[in-house]
C-alpha cells in the first residue's frame, strides 16, 4: 500500500472508531430542529449530527428508488411506518422510476407526515434552466413547498463539477431557490469514482462554497476497490460535511457474493462516520430489518471489522460486485443525457 493510501485508510478507521464511541455515548433523542421527530426517543432510534448543519437525522434512512417496486399502497405504508418508528431521513430523486417514487412519497407525506420528515431529493440538471425545472417538478410531486436537502445527482463525470459551478450552471438556480425558501441545504451524490467526488469538492472550494452533505457508496466491498471510504470519507470528516452512506448491499449485488449477510452490511456502513445509512426498502419486512439493526446498533469492534474485510477481500477484486463503479448499469443520466440540460 502506498504511503498516501495508508494515511487515508488510517484516517478513515480512526474516524470510524471515534464515531462509534460517540454513537454509543450520545442520547437517542435528537434536539428539535426542523424535520426532527421531536425531543423524545422514537422507538429506540438513534440519531446523528448532519455535518455542521445543526440537524440530527436518524442513522438509517429510507431509499426512494425502491419505493417504485411494491404497490402504491405498500410504498405509502413503508414511508409512514418508517416515520412512525423514528426514521426521519427520506431519500429520493427527480428521476427515480420516472417520478413515481416522488409521487408516492408525496402521498405518504400527507396527513401531517411531512412534519416528521427530513426530506431530501436530487436533480440531474447541470444548467440553471434544467435545475429549476426539475426542482419545481420535484416539489409538486412531493407535495411540499420546500426540501430539507437538495442534492446534485450522479456526479459521475469529470466535467460535471465544472458544468454545475459554471456561469449559468445549476448551482446558480439552486442558490436562488434556497434564497426563495424552496430548500434548506445543498449536497451532491455519485457512485462512480472517488476521484470525481474529490474534484467536486475541489471545485467547490475554489468557488468558496461548502457543501452540507455528500452521498456515496460505503460498504464492505468499497473498502477494497476504488474506495470512497479511504479517499473521500476522511475529507468529509475533516470538513464537517454530512456523510450519506448508500449501497451498503450494492442493491443486493454484494449479497450475491455469499460473503456477508444484510445485517453485517448495514452494521459495517453504520460503523463508519456516517450521518445516515440510506437503504432500499421495498417491503415493510425489509424496513423492519433496518429498524432492528438501528435500534440494537453497536459499532463493529476492530476485530469484527477486520473479519468482514478479510471475508470480502477476494470477492471485491476488480469491482465485480460493485457494478455501479465498473459498468453503466446505474448511470441513468448516461441513458438519458437530455436530463443534464
Amino acid at each position: 500500500m502506498k504511503r498516501r493510501d495508508l494515511i487515508m485508510a488510517s484516517a478513515a478507521t480512526a474516524a470510524a472508531t471515534t464515531l462509534g464511541n460517540a454513537a454509543s455515548a450520545q442520547p437517542s433523542a435528537p434536539g428539535a430542529p426542523t424535520g426532527a421527530p421531536g425531543t423524545g426517543a422514537q422507538g429506540g432510534m438513534q440519531y446523528r449530527a448532519l455535518g455542521r448543519t445543526g440537524e440530527r437525522v436518524s442513522m438509517v434512512g429510507v431509499g426512494g428508488f425502491h419505493l417504485g417496486a411494491p404497490s402504491e399502497d405498500e410504498a405509502i405504508r413503508i414511508v409512514r411506518t418508517a416515520l412512525d418508528n423514528g426514521i426521519n431521513f427520506l431519500d429520493n430523486s427527480w428521476d427515480y422510476n420516472n417520478g413515481v417514487s416522488e409521487e408516492r412519497m408525496g402521498k405518504a407525506l400527507a396527513d401531517g407526515y411531512r412534519s416528521k420528515a427530513f426530506l431530501m431529493t436530487k436533480i440531474d440538471g447541470r444548467t440553471a434552466q434544467s435545475a429549476t425545472q426539475q426542482l419545481d417538478e420535484s416539489l409538486r410531486r412531493l407535495r411540499t413547498d420546500h426540501l430539507d436537502l437538495l442534492q446534485f445527482h450522479e456526479i459521475i463525470r469529470m466535467e460535471d463539477p465544472d458544468r454545475i459551478f459554471a456561469q449559468g450552471g445549476a448551482l446558480e438556480a439552486v442558490l436562488r431557490a434556497k434564497e426563495a425558501g424552496k430548500l434548506r441545504y445543498i449536497g451532491f451524490t455519485g457512485h462512480k469514482s472517488p476521484d470525481i467526488h474529490k474534484k467536486m469538492l475541489d471545485v467547490a472550494a475554489r468557488h468558496k462554497f461548502h457543501f452540507d452533505t455528500v452521498q456515496m457508496p460505503l460498504n464492505v466491498m468499497d473498502a477494497h476497490f476504488h474506495s470512497f471510504e479511504r479517499a473521500v470519507l476522511p475529507i468529509l470528516v475533516r470538513e464537517e460535511i454530512g456523510v450519506l452512506g448508500m449501497k451498503s448491499m450494492g442493491d443486493k449485488t454484494i449479497l450475491r457474493s455469499n460473503t456477508v449477510t444484510p445485517i453485517e452490511c448495514l452494521r459495517y456502513t453504520m460503523s463508519l462516520p456516517t450521518s445516515v445509512t440510506i437503504t432500499g426498502m421495498d417491503s415493510v419486512a425489509i424496513l423492519q430489518q433496518a429498524l432492528t439493526v438501528a435500534r440494537t446498533f453497536k459499532p463493529l469492534s476492530a476485530q469484527e471489522r477486520q473479519a468482514l474485510l478479510a471475508k470480502t477481500v477476494t470477492a471485491a477484486k476488480n469491482g465485480q460486485f460493485e457494478l455501479y463503479k465498473t459498468s453503466q448499469n446505474n448511470d441513468s443520466t448516461t441513458t438519458h443525457p437530455q436530463w443534464l440540460g
